[in-house]
């Protein structure tokens, strides 16, 4: 019998349990020690491992001589500090949560501190795995003959309330463009294969969270906004985000177009957000248009219900796991999403938020 991989977890927030769920569906694998501040997020963690051995800190789940790698999914401004904490006690191979940060203070230090890490360190991209939009990634250069737009929409539902509300506030989540959006300018990067040279954003807090107060603080961060991304090799890519949509049939859309067609992909929300009285919850779709001859085909893509009620990301956290436990074995040289990717997408993220701010257009290098 195998011995397990053995995780560390830091963080079984929302998104921590979901990495829990996920972890539990791969082939022996064991979620080892966990550390989690939070009273009740223990409590939900352990019901969910009951064997589970919980630290007080970093440094005390560091101790843990049994574990072969490590999840941080804590909230996003505590990433920076716990990824230098992690490379001076004990580099075990690292998948990290977006934003890798929040502090554009942050950049330079976390840049050395990764240059000297001797394991590899994943981003949290989970989009890229999200099976539609795995197709279109996938079909995409064919179909278009090489995408010149790409145009990015999700409607969606507010944010979720989370451990001492730390995502109500531009100062812990880096912003709405970085916190949520980051995904996307990941998504733009990876299916255009060039890097941006602009970024053009137009933005406001509108609707959501205006009547909430924490601790005497209104919550600052934007729910809806336009970004226009103009990149290296010509192409451009546009995000359209609103957060007060939660009724529309699909959460995110994707389009991309080049000089032989087009293609998209149609990706609903969670699942458990679906009212039960309207039926089962939408299919994913791809559609795919060619210019010649004109033959629209959709596709439906659906995805393993195990997966869908294993977390809230259409099934892409597991597919993400099974990727980067192909790494901590050895059975992959290199991460999917590395510390350069995280980061420029972060970068992108600063971008949009300066320039929604100003009003003016930001070149990338001056974010």
């Amino acid at each position: 019998m195998s011995t397990p991989t053995r995780y560390g977890i830091i963080g079984c927030g929302m998104m921590g349990q979901e990495h829990i769920r996920n972890i539990a569906l791969l082939p022996d694998t064991q979620v080892h020690a966990i550390f989690e501040p939070d009273a009740g997020m223990r409590r939900e963690a352990a019901a969910l491992v009951p064997d589970v051995q919980f630290a007080s800190s970093v440094a005390e789940l560091l101790a843990v001589n049994a574990l072969d790698c490590l999840v941080i999914a804590s909230p996003n401004h505590c990433h920076a500090g716990q990824i230098s904490e992690i490379a001076r006690i004990r580099p075990l191979p690292l998948l990290v949560e977006k934003p890798l940060l929040t502090d554009p203070a942050d950049i330079e230090p976390l840049q050395q501190v990764i240059a000297a890490y001797p394991a590899p360190v994943w981003v949290a991209m989970e989009y890229r795995y999200m099976p539609p939009i795995s197709a279109l990634l996938l079909t995409a250069p064919e179909v278009t003959g090489g995408i010149r737009m790409l145009s990015i929409r999700e409607h969606r539902f507010p944010f979720l309330e989370k451990v001492g509300d730390w995502n109500r506030f531009n100062a812990k989540t880096g912003g709405t463009f970085v916190e949520k959006c980051c995904h996307f300018f990941d998504l733009m990067r990876l299916a255009i294969g060039s890097e941006p040279v602009r970024v053009m954003a137009s933005a406001d807090q509108s609707v959501n969270h205006l009547d909430e107060s924490y601790d005497g603080q209104t919550p600052d961060i934007i729910d809806n906004g336009y970004v226009i991304v103009d990149f290296a090799n010509g192409a451009r890519a546009m995000l359209e985000l609103c957060m007060f949509a939660e009724g529309a049939r699909y959460q995110e859309e994707i389009s991309a177009v080049g000089p032989a067609g087009r293609i998209e992909a149609f990706v609903p929300g969670p699942g458990r957000f679906w009212p039960a009285d309207l039926g089962p919850a939408p299919t994913p779709l791809l559609e795919l248009s060619p210019r010649h001859p004109k033959r629209p085909e959709v596709r439906e893509i659906p995805v393993d219900p195990e997966l869908l009620e294993a977390g809230d990301h259409n099934g892409s956290t597991f597919y993400q796991h099974r990727g980067f436990l192909e790494l901590v074995q050895g059975a992959r040289a290199a991460p999917d999403v590395s510390f350069a990717d995280g980061l420029m997408a972060v970068r992108m993220g600063m971008a949009a938020q300066q320039s929604a701010l100003t009003g003016q257009a930001v070149t990338m290098g001056s974010a």
